[in-house]
């Protein structure tokens, strides 16, 4: 397994050229309270130059653990691309890096709010009913949290609001 997605350009062919393989889950470099992949990137794609950019067309495909927002469960969910569409524009001859834009394509594909029931093998998404307190009567045990007070500090804007009546 290689650690870069590198395209030598001299090697490339007009037509362009088809490139297979898998890159280690540390190429995501992900803070420890995020998503942790749990496997390779993996990427069928079709590279072809065009002008001053790259242009790589094809599959990516990694695995991750989420917590689920909801039930704050673990679970593995593969972000899968198809139809993966990347230009990456020319700056030098030779080797071109690919890596980080493979990286980024997966990054922006992650769920905003992940849930166990999106998972690759999909787990009822059901908020624990003992966490729900405001809902439930005092018998139950569990406390329920304070009502706010009345707060005055809004109260001056009201006091605004007739000002453009005045002018």
């Amino acid at each position: 397994m290689k650690n870069r997605f590198i395209i030598e350009l001299e090697h490339l062919p007009d037509e362009g050229r088809t490139f297979q393989g898998e890159l280690p889950g540390e190429t995501f470099d992900l803070p420890e309270d995020d998503a942790t992949p749990t496997g390779p990137l993996l990427y069928d794609l079709h590279v072809q130059r065009f002008g001053p950019e790259l242009l790589l067309r094809g599959r990516l495909e990694a695995p991750f653990r989420f917590t689920c927002v909801r039930t704050l469960h673990p679970f593995v969910r593969t972000i899968r691309l198809d139809d993966a569409v990347i230009a990456i524009e020319i700056t030098t001859e030779g080797g071109i890096d690919a890596t980080e834009a493979l990286r980024e394509e997966i990054l922006i594909n992650f769920p905003a709010d992940p849930r166990c029931d999106d998972a690759d093998e999909p787990m009822e998404c059901e908020i624990d009913p003992r966490y729900l307190s405001v809902d439930k009567s005092p018998p139950d045990g569990l406390p329920t949290p304070p009502r706010a007070a009345k707060d005055d500090r809004w109260s001056a804007l009201d006091g605004l609001q007739n000002l453009k009546d005045r002018t």
